[in-house]
């Protein structure tokens, strides 16, 4: 029998739901809600990051294996396929892209320090390219028969933390990506 806290709990304690339950309010998150709020839907989404899960179906087997658990984890009732699949779907995606935004910037003003002294942020600009499968991305057609987007990091070198991302499809170039 556990008688302390589960680590993926504990990751999550240092996530403030309280800000993360305003930002939700913000852009309707959670109206007409029953049972899986936004909160649920961000902790069951980092627990299948976390694990390495390659698909909703593979998420959703882990949530039911560890179900008696589910709400000593944190995200209270595991959810079905299809809820989670709806959630996904439906809500805002503002709610996580600002959340992200406010947790990355606490974790800047954690670890900021000085080590190259000029006065300034030293930072970094950097592309990666995302392969999609064009039957089930038709809207990210790069070539032919290749589809993908471009997601452009800029990070902080001091910190080491991204500092902003933007997700572009994969024709456009570091530089117009820069400028936006």
């Amino acid at each position: 029998m556990n008688k302390g806290k589960y680590v993926f709990s504990q990751l999550l304690s240092f996530l403030d739901p309280f800000v993360f339950l305003r930002i939700s309010k913000k852009y309707g998150g959670d109206k007409y809600v029953k049972t899986f709020s936004c909160w649920n839907q961000l902790a069951v989404m980092m627990f299948g990051q976390l694990s390495n899960r390659e698909s909703l179906r593979d998420l959703v087997l882990a949530t039911h294996a560890h179900a008696n658990k589910a709400f000593h984890l944190g995200f209270g009732k595991h959810a079905s396929k299809s809820t989670l699949a709806d959630a996904n779907a439906n809500r805002d995606y503002r709610i996580f892209e600002e959340f992200a935004y406010r947790v990355m910037a606490e974790a800047r003003q954690c670890r900021a320090t000085e080590i190259f002294k000029l006065g300034g942020k030293v930072y970094a600009f950097d592309s990666s390219t995302i392969d999609l499968c064009l039957s089930v991305f038709s809207w990210a057609l790069f070539r032919k028969k290749k589809g993908g987007i471009k997601l452009h990091t800029l990070y902080d070198i001091e910190t080491q933390i991204p500092t902003f991302f933007h997700i572009t499809p994969v024709r456009n170039h570091d530089t117009r990506a820069m400028a936006s």
